[in-house]
């Protein structure tokens, strides 16, 4: 212990200066949107290629599990994607034109240039609204503000504020961008907020996290005389422009009538196992600058998905 206080003694300038270094960087980026803009920009990236490394060397030692996850996930979007050969099969006796066989074919098979994530057919190659492939490299679970870490940025196309998706569902929304990286705020967040609604009969309502949970969620504002089923499939309502209309985010799990509330407390469990993600998709909506200006002209507030 005394040697320990005699090395503090002796380097205590270097200690107070190196001291007064790092808070001079913390004031400076705390109190100047450029410079925190730029530290985050920053730090994003170098975060990123580290996380990139860590995550190759360890995919190495899982290839198996992967491989196994995809052939799983394949064939769900193949069972999704095609129907029966029992299903709506016409006679052999009745005469079909050619172009009836065309329709039938191109329905059942769907369009080559989308992609099914969450229940809702997106375009692939639609340079209005892109749909980005990325790779997780880190995700938390634990927190209660939960962050991933994709391996696309702004050089890919990415933007702060698209929404990220999974072939399961809705994943999140990206916060911050480097060039070649991007940090998205997780659906298990407890600043998120999602625009939802029930598919069956379009109960408007906002999906947001609990923070114990990751395989659920709490469905928000539908009201008590609205009438439930347990199985019910949630979607995104298209509302907020961050997210197409009718992803999947989940399916309701149980809900309670409160007798101090006027509305439903709906637990939903999400589509997306958080634990296992791997491959997800930058999305985006349409162009919202137009709507968010016309709204605050009317004196609407443009609302957000997220609010962290």
């Amino acid at each position: 212990m005394r040697n320990l206080f005699a090395f503090l003694f002796r380097y205590r300038g270097i200690l107070v200066f190196g001291l007064l270094e790092v808070l001079s960087l913390y004031l400076l980026i705390r109190n100047s949107a450029y410079q925190r803009a730029a530290f985050f920009n920053s730090a994003n990236s170098y975060v990123g290629q580290v996380l990139d490394v860590r995550t190759r060397i360890y995919d190495y030692f899982r290839l198996v599990d992967v491989n196994r996850g995809l052939v799983a996930e394949n064939a769900l979007l193949r069972q999704q994607l095609y129907r029966s050969d029992l299903s709506n099969r016409v006679a052999d006796s009745l005469p079909v034109s050619k172009d009836s066989v065309t329709q039938a074919r191109l329905h059942v098979l769907g369009h080559p240039d989308s992609l099914l994530l969450g229940l809702r057919p997106l375009p692939a190659h639609d340079p209005d609204y892109p749909l980005i492939p990325a790779r997780v490299i880190n995700n938390s679970l634990r927190n209660v503000d939960n962050y991933i870490t994709l391996n696309v940025g702004s050089r890919d196309g990415v933007k702060n504020g698209m929404g990220v998706v999974a072939a399961a569902g809705v994943v999140g929304r990206i916060k911050v961008t480097s060039e070649h990286y991007a940090t998205a705020t997780s659906l298990l967040h407890s600043k998120t907020l999602i625009s939802a609604k029930i598919q069956r009969d379009g109960t408007q309502g906002a999906i947001k996290w609990l923070g114990d949970d990751p395989t659920h969620a709490l469905l928000d504002n539908i009201p008590r005389q609205n009438k439930l089923v347990r199985g019910d499939t949630i979607v995104t309502s298209g509302f907020n422009a961050v997210f197409p209309e009718g992803i999947l985010i989940g399916t309701i799990d149980s809900f309670v009538k409160e007798p101090d509330k006027n509305f439903w407390t709906v637990r939903v469990r999400l589509a997306v196992n958080f634990s296992n993600l791997t491959y997800v998709y930058v999305v985006s909506s349409r162009p919202k600058a137009e709507r968010d200006t016309i709204e605050t002209r009317a004196g609407m507030k443009p609302e957000e998905e997220d609010r962290p």
